[in-house]
């Protein structure tokens, strides 16, 4: 998969994400960084609770203001998000960013036409009429193939197949035609057939669109599909991230390699899975050092002192791939042919 060659068109700087309750604080969030440069895809993989839809909403500012604390930088188009008031926020959010949602079923309006969600938002943003509006919807319907488009228009939310409503939310996500698209595991409540025909929809229309799209999944395979490069994502850090071959062939750090051993993508049939000893933490009470440490099979005392620093190791095209690991850090100093990175 060939990729965009420009200045980063996002930009997000040791982000830190809590949510802040009566009894605890849990650090969703802790001190992601990664550039996006346009017409690129960035694919976010990781377990449930790793941080992966968190780093999402708060790019585009989605989480519960009153329990959030976010720090750190993020910059979209130029756009300090952080930074930005209510008015300047609703103007960047569909024209500049927009976001598909895990649940359509749930995102949706239940209460509004297909057509009516679609024209609301091209209307939220553009002085046309509600005909003109009602002409870009369907023709939005027909970009993401949604079969009589004409007559889904005046559906609701429940006389749509999942895989419909699905296409319907990535309809109403393109229509202010935005820089960057968001894909919250856009196919996690869909059948195997269904899922496919979304990937191969979101893939043809980041390219036909020249989008940048950062896509967020658990399945490895689905990340290796759509992306140009790979972040893996463990309690709230990015611990490995690299161009996709990279990550997929060459996995450096314990956890992306556990994942791959558990999936079934490129297995002969009847192999036995190997599986992720234990469970992730609790991201209110995180342990000393590296987070995965507790599950590795090569956890050494180092590894429980401190976070260790990101570790270059070269990289392919130009993308360096980066792994925060102490054994890879020992490796690479003992070879003298890379340097750490900060933490």
């Amino acid at each position: 998969m060939s990729q965009a060659s420009s200045a980063p068109l996002v930009e997000v700087d040791d982000l830190c994400v809590r949510f802040v309750g009566p009894d605890a604080t849990v650090s969703a969030v802790n001190g992601v960084s990664f550039a996006l440069a346009p017409g690129e895809v960035l694919g976010i993989l990781g377990e449930s609770g790793s941080g992966k839809s968190v780093t999402l909403r708060a790019l585009m500012r989605l989480l519960p203001h009153r329990k959030t604390r976010m720090d750190g930088r993020i910059t979209i188009a130029g756009h300090d998000i952080l930074r930005l008031d209510a008015q300047a926020l609703a103007r960047v959010r569909g024209p500049v960013v927009a976001m598909v949602f895990q649940e359509p079923m749930t995102a949706l309006d239940p209460v509004f036409t297909i057509g009516q969600q679609i024209a609301e938002a091209i209307r939220t943003h553009e002085s046309i009429d509600g005909v003109a509006a009602r002409r870009r919807a369907l023709e939005l319907l027909e970009l993401v193939q949604i079969p009589s488009a004409a007559r889904r228009l005046d559906a609701y939310p429940h006389q749509l197949s999942g895989g419909l409503r699905q296409r319907a939310m990535i309809a109403i996500a393109l229509a202010c035609r935005p820089s960057v698209l968001l894909a919250d595991e856009p196919t996690t409540a869909l059948d195997a057939t269904v899922q496919i025909q979304i990937l191969l929809l979101l893939r043809t229309l980041q390219r036909e669109l020249g989008m940048a799209m950062i896509f967020v999944t658990h399945d490895l395979g689905v990340a290796a599909e759509v992306s140009h490069r790979v972040a893996v994502m463990y309690a709230g850090r990015f611990v490995e991230t690299g161009h996709v071959n990279d990550v997929v062939k060459r996995p450096s750090h314990p956890y992306t390699q556990g994942l791959l051993g558990s999936t079934v993508h490129g297995v002969a049939k009847g192999t036995k899975l190997s599986t992720i000893p234990g469970a992730p933490p609790n991201l209110a009470r995180l342990p000393e050092g590296c987070s995965f440490a507790p599950r590795c099979g090569y956890a050494q005392q180092a590894c429980r002192v401190a976070v260790p620093a990101q570790v270059e190791e070269g990289g392919t095209s130009g993308v360096p791939h980066l792994t925060r690991c102490v054994r890879v850090q020992a490796s690479s100093a003992a070879c003298g042919t890379t340097v750490p990175t900060t933490a």
